[in-house]
């Protein structure tokens, strides 16, 4: 009994190993068949701000020309690992997919950066960065309503020690203003100063507001809104020289003299 039990699994597994090996040899000869045939076309996908392209189809479909054309190329001619890094090779591209769907179009899917702030260096210079703190350029096709900084100390593209807490501060008090209709509106620029730390330039109202870093900034900002709403709804919005949010739990108001 025992040795028909045997006889009977091992008849088992090699029917299955057969099988498996006839499906592997079918897709095989589907792949193959599939790479013998021609690219039907492309379909480009861009994912981003809905209101707002620094990229556009035209922009990648260039970049899909200069690798020797898509359209009736035999699809086993492609390299879209090639292709990929070549489109990650454009500043604005922060990842690239492409694959072949059953139709045999080539499906070329982007996400763009998405800038949070606009920067001028100490020397006049001005560009993007987004969210991760990437420098991009400024763009001739689009230009974003950001938050904006001045005096940012550095020329560098690749920032490290004090220079990237400074970048990781602006880019939580950007986010933290694009959410904030309010304080979007209000916030005429931002100043950063030598020690970097943030003077506040305000829309409305003739004076500054000193921010301190970007310690605590959320608390900073709630602390910041109810003097706004307690005090200077009451005062007027010119009667103080000076907001000072730096420390906790407090605002510090100088009065103009």
């Amino acid at each position: 009994m025992k040795k028909k039990r045997s006889i009977r699994k091992l008849l088992l597994v090699g029917f299955w190993l057969c099988v498996a090996a006839g499906t592997m040899v079918l897709l095989v000869a589907a792949m193959n068949a599939q790479n013998n045939k021609t690219c039907k076309g492309y379909a480009i996908s861009l994912k981003g701000k809905s209101d707002q392209w620094f990229l556009d189809k035209k922009d990648v479909t260039a970049i899909l020309v200069s690798q020797g054309g898509v359209k009736g190329k035999p699809i086993k001619e492609f390299d879209l690992r090639k292709m990929e890094n070549q489109l990650k090779n454009n500043v604005w591209v922060k990842d690239a997919e492409l694959f072949f769907d059953n139709s045999r179009v080539l499906q070329v899917r982007i996400e763009e950066r998405v800038p949070v702030a606009r920067l001028f260096t100490a020397t006049g210079n001005s560009f993007y960065i987004d969210s991760s703190g990437e420098r991009l350029p400024l763009s001739d096709k689009f230009s974003a309503r950001l938050p904006v900084f001045t005096g940012f100390p550095s020329e560098k593209d690749k920032l490290k020690g004090a220079d990237s807490v400074l970048i990781r501060d602006i880019v939580n008090i950007s986010n933290y203003l694009l959410h904030d209709d309010f304080w979007m509106a209000q916030v005429s620029q931002i100043d950063v100063q030598a020690d970097r730390t943030f003077e506040f330039i305000p829309v409305v109202g003739n004076h500054i507001i000193q921010f301190g870093d970007g310690t605590d900034y959320e608390k900073k900002f709630r602390r910041l809104l109810l003097f706004y709403q307690q005090v200077l709804s009451k005062t007027g919005m010119d009667v103080y020289q000076k907001l000072n949010v730096r420390y906790a739990r407090q605002v510090i108001g100088v009065k103009r003299t």
